[in-house]
C-alpha cells in the first residue's frame, strides 16, 4: 500500500486530489497534512511554516509527499508570509523528507515564475516573475531539486507548474469574472484577441494522480488545458451558457480599464481598503498568459475538455443551488 501525505489538503486543490485518490485507489492510504481540519479523514496537524509539526508523520511511512501548500495572493501582508511558507515551507518539507526516508515529493509550483511570458512558453521558458509568488515559487522549486540532486538515483522530484485553476467551489479569479458577467455588471475591456490558458481542477487533480506512479527521478511540467481561450470566446461561451447569448456585450478601450485600476490602486493605499480591482489585475486581464507544456508528450490524457469545464463550472454556480456545499476563497 502506497501511503501519500498531501499537504495543503485542505485546500482547493487539496481536497479534490484526495477525495479522487480515496475513490480510484484501494492500495493507497492518504494523509490530509494542513493546518486546518475540517472534515478531513486521516488528518495530520502540519504547519509548512514549522518544523517540529511534521513529527506527526513519524510512524505512518509516507512514500510520497503531495506539497499543495502556499501563499499566493497578490495582497499578502506582510511580505516576508511568501518566504515563510513557500521557501523555507519547502526547506522543512524537504528535511522531513530526509529524516523520515521519504524519496518522493510532487510540487505544485506555478507559471507565475515565467511572469509576463512570451506566448506559448513551455518548461523552459526564463523565469521572469513579477511578484512575490512567483518568485518564491521559483526559489522553492530549487530547494526540491537541490534535495533530489543528493541522491538522484533513489529521490523523485515532480514539479508542476500549473496556470490559473478554476472549477467548482473555487472563488478565485476566473470565478470573479464569471461572476461579474452573470451580474450583467461586466464591460469588455480591449480587443479581447489575448489568449488566457486555464487548468480545470479536476484534470490538475487526475494528471497528479498519474504522477504518483511516474517512474521519473527529476521532471518539470506546465498544466494546461488546451486548447486555448481567447477572451472574445471565453466570454462569449460564458455568455451563451447564462444567458443564450452569443456575444461579448459592452466593449471599451483598453486605457479606460487601466485607468480604473490606477484609480483603484490609490484608493486602496489611502483606505487601507482591499478592492477587486487593481492595476496588476486589470493588466493580467488584458494581457496574453499562454503556455505550452510537455504533458502531451506523456500519454496523459485530460478527462474533460476545457469547453465542458466550463460549462460544468458556470452550471454549479450560477444555474444549480449548491450554496450548501463548500467553497475556496483563492487569488
Amino acid at each position: 500500500m502506497q501511503k501519500i501525505c498531501v499537504l495543503g489538503g485542505n485546500g482547493f486543490v487539496g481536497t479534490n486530489l484526495i477525495k479522487r485518490l480515496n475513490t480510484n485507489h484501494e492500495n493507497y492510504k492518504t494523509y490530509c497534512g494542513d493546518i486546518n481540519e475540517e472534515d478531513c479523514k486521516n488528518f495530520l496537524h502540519v504547519d509548512v511554516t514549522n518544523p517540529a509539526s511534521f513529527s506527526c508523520i513519524a510512524d505512518k511511512e509516507i512514500d510520497v509527499i503531495i506539497n499543495l501548500a502556499a501563499v499566493h495572493r497578490d495582497d499578502i501582508k506582510p511580505i516576508s508570509k511568501y518566504d515563510e511558507v513557500n521557501v523555507q515551507g519547502a526547506e522543512n518539507i524537504c528535511n522531513a523528507a530526509r529524516k523520515h526516508n521519504i524519496n518522493k515529493i510532487i510540487f505544485t509550483s506555478s507559471v507565475a515564475i515565467y511572469g509576463f511570458a512570451p506566448p506559448n512558453t513551455d518548461e523552459n521558458g526564463e523565469p521572469n516573475y513579477f511578484n512575490h509568488y512567483g518568485r518564491t515559487k521559483y526559489l522553492a522549486e530549487k530547494v526540491y531539486e537541490k534535495w533530489q540532486a543528493e541522491d538522484k538515483e533513489n529521490r523523485s522530484l515532480i514539479i508542476i507548474r500549473p496556470t490559473v485553476i478554476f472549477g467548482e467551489g473555487n472563488r478565485g479569479n476566473v470565478y470573479n469574472l464569471l461572476k461579474q458577467i452573470f451580474s450583467k455588471k461586466f464591460v469588455m475591456f480591449g480587443n479581447g484577441k489575448n489568449k488566457k490558458s486555464m487548468a480545470y481542477v479536476h484534470n490538475v487533480t487526475a494528471f497528479i494522480e498519474y504522477c504518483i506512479e511516474s517512474k521519473q527521478k527529476l521532471q518539470t511540467y506546465n498544466y494546461i488545458d488546451k486548447p486555448d481561450f481567447d477572451m472574445n470566446s471565453l466570454i462569449a461561451k460564458t455568455r451563451e451558457t447564462l444567458f443564450n447569448k452569443n456575444n461579448v456585450g459592452i466593449r471599451l478601450p483598453s486605457f479606460f480599464g487601466i485607468l480604473i485600476g490606477y484609480i483603484a490602486d490609490v484608493f486602496a493605499k489611502l483606505s487601507g481598503t482591499k478592492l477587486p480591482v487593481s492595476s496588476i489585475r486589470v493588466k493580467k486581464f488584458l494581457g496574453t498568459t499562454q503556455f505550452d507544456s510537455s504533458i502531451k508528450n506523456t500519454g496523459f490524457i485530460a478527462p474533460i475538455n476545457i469547453e465542458d469545464a466550463l460549462k460544468r463550472t458556470l452550471r454549479y454556480e450560477f444555474i444549480e443551488d449548491n450554496s450548501d456545499k463548500q467553497i475556496f476563497e483563492t487569488e
